[in-house]
């Protein structure tokens, strides 16, 4: 079951298409029993028949007030690219560190405002020459820390800044259009199967000038894990998103340019599709 918002308010495709009838996003979210809710809510809706054309309109970045956060270090490549890019700087041991620690990386990764959605622009900083994006299974929580819903997230990231010093983090993670996510959330009664696939494809000048692939599994930490650290000591009175970290990461030769697309596709959920301003 899958569930885009859009202009027109949210629309839910499951074989047949419907629109739903609240518009109330954040209390759409804040609903722990969101599958069950959204299955009798079906019952009472008649099918539309225009979903194509709002959907080809325009698909909004599947969040309302909820922040967005991140994951690091939680695929082996992952910890092997951090490692590499921060040698010199001499903080690769942090990164093997964090990968073994019990206690997972978690940081701040975007504000609703400042994220875009499928089809939209993302963006690299002007002040860095190393640019990736990072396929990233992105998990919809609830206010109560219950995993409620997937989508797909794509975490930009500037890893000359973050190689420099690690403290640089911050500022090679967030800034406008680092943070990507849709192109809608999956609603499931069960969690995602561990062997479903992430990939990534980026396109320069009509060709393929990356491709990558993983499975959910290949990650070291229990997705409930994550947001049980995440929640432990704040709250999220409207939700969250979290992103989960990527175990797909581009040769050190690469590094993203302007004009390129960057198609994220995960088993189930769908493909998330955004160009480099």
């Amino acid at each position: 079951m899958r569930v885009y918002k859009t202009n027109h308010g949210i629309l839910i495709e499951n074989d047949n298409q419907y629109y739903l009838s609240t518009k109330d996003w954040d209390l759409f979210i804040a609903d722990d029993d969101i599958y069950d809710n959204t299955l009798d809510l079906i019952s009472t809706l008649q099918p539309i028949s225009d979903s194509e054309s709002l959907l080809t309109a325009g698909v909004l970045p599947p969040v309302g007030r909820q922040e967005i956060w991140a994951s690091g270090v939680t695929y082996y490549s992952s910890r092997e690219a951090r490692i590499e890019e921060s040698k010199d700087a001499g903080g690769g041991d942090f990164y093997d560190r964090v990968y073994h620690a019990e206690r997972p990386e978690l940081f701040f990764k975007s504000t609703p405002e400042r994220a875009v959605g499928h089809k939209q622009d993302v963006r690299i900083r002007k002040d860095s020459k190393w640019n990736v994006p990072e396929p990233e299974l992105t998990l919809v929580i609830s206010p109560n820390a219950k995993i409620i819903g997937y989508t797909i997230g794509n975490d930009m990231s500037s890893r000359d800044i973050e190689g420099e010093n690690p403290l640089y983090l911050p500022q090679a993670k967030s800034y406008d259009g680092a943070a990507a996510v849709g192109p809608c959330i999956w609603l499931s009664k069960e969690p995602i199967s561990l062997e479903s696939k992430i990939g990534i494809t980026i396109i320069r000048n009509g060709k393929i000038v990356f491709e990558g692939e993983t499975e959910v599994g290949r990650i070291k930490r229990k997705l409930t894990d994550l947001v049980q650290y995440l929640y432990k000591e704040m709250s999220f009175p409207y939700g969250s998103l979290l992103m989960t970290g990527t175990g797909v990461v581009p040769p050190d030769s690469f590094t993203l340019e302007h004009g390129d697309q960057i198609n994220i596709t995960i088993d189930a959920i769908g493909t998330l599709s955004n160009t480099v301003a």
